[in-house]
């Protein structure tokens, strides 16, 4: 009867990293294989006319054509191609929830790609070291739980910049709703104080800067806009789909119809100031109304067990006693 044949190097090895050692390597040399092959396909060089495609695409997603070089300190210019969506939807909204979030540089989309591969990968190296650190310390073989705590990390470095970009449009949008009625009222005193709209947009970005700063940079925004020569109806859209608020939508809309129409600006902007306090006013009740109920439940979660404690708890005591007597009641 033939017996297998194991190397005294493979037993070493199963004896140090169990059953799964040669998956843990063979995974290992495949990081590392993968870590220098890409260097190395990255630097080939790109034909031209996939330059010429490459540019078309970038005048259809509205960055217009490239009149200057990159910037030499963009490092990760040259890894545009693997490190942005190809797609042109899924760029555009990538593009669109960094806007949201503050992030408005060209290199913002790659930036956050390549944070996404970097906090990964580190992640990942850094759970296989953990593994391979635990498995020379310990007898125990290598099982799935261990391999599960180096994926684990990886996929928390991968979603961490996501979060990240969420987190930060959420607050800014809340700061573009508290901000928004004062900057209306604001608006309506420089516009019937005899100002035009992009005087008064200018006047209330330099007046918000240091309360709402989000909502400053937004009207800033607004006015140079207007000021390089773009059409008012198209800058206001603009300014509805980067912010993403339903009240700033409805305040665009309102304000495309009285250019429309013909309409005083000045009364567009009283009513929807008078409905912006009220909204404002509204929203205030509904979170003081929540408040008694949050108190009621947080009341209830802190004074219950407490009082069970106190209650029951001298009755389960004499029970307990009573069972280890033998059944004979134990007086205190």
């Amino acid at each position: 009867m033939l017996t297998p044949l194991v190397t005294p190097k493979a037993a070493a090895m199963a004896s140090t990293l169990g059953t799964f050692g040669p998956i843990i390597l063979a995974g290992v040399l495949g990081i590392l294989l993968i870590a220098l092959a890409v260097p190395i396909m990255l630097k080939e060089r790109s034909d031209p006319l996939n330059k010429l495609k490459q540019a078309r695409e970038g005048t259809a997603r509205g960055e217009g054509p490239r009149l200057r070089h990159a910037d030499r300190k963009d490092k990760l210019e040259r890894f545009s191609h693997f490190l942005e969506p190809q797609d042109e939807e899924k760029y555009s909204a990538v593009r669109m929830a960094l806007i949201r979030a503050g992030y408005r540089t060209k290199s913002a989309v790659r930036i956050f790609y390549f944070a996404q591969l970097t906090l990964a990968l580190g992640a990942l190296v850094v759970g296989l070291v953990y593994i391979l650190f635990l498995a020379a310390t310990s007898d125990e073989p290598i099982g799935t739980p261990q391999i599960m705590m180096a994926a684990l990390p990886a996929l928390i470095g991968y979603m961490a910049p996501k979060r990240w970009i969420a987190s930060r449009a959420e607050k800014r949008q809340k700061q573009i709703i508290e901000g928004f009625p004062d900057s209306l009222d604001l608006m309506l005193v420089c516009v019937e104080a005899g100002q035009s709209f992009d005087q008064a947009v200018m006047r209330v970005a330099r007046e918000m800067q240091t309360a709402y700063p989000a909502l400053s940079e937004e009207y800033q925004l607004i006015s140079y806009e207007i000021k390089a020569g773009k059409e008012r109806a198209s800058v206001l859209r603009d300014f509805a789909e980067r912010v993403g608020v339903p009240d700033v939508s409805s305040f665009v809309t309102v304000l495309i119809q009285s250019q429309t129409f013909g309409t005083p600006i000045s009364e567009s902007i009283r009513v929807f100031s008078a409905e912006m306090r009220d909204k404002r006013l509204m929203r205030a009740e509904e979170a003081a109304n929540k408040l008694p109920t949050k108190m009621t439940l947080m009341t209830m979660a802190l004074t219950v067990p407490p009082l069970m404690v106190i209650l029951v708890g001298p009755s389960v005591y004499d029970i307990y006693l009573t069972l280890n007597s033998g059944g004979v009641p134990v007086g205190r």
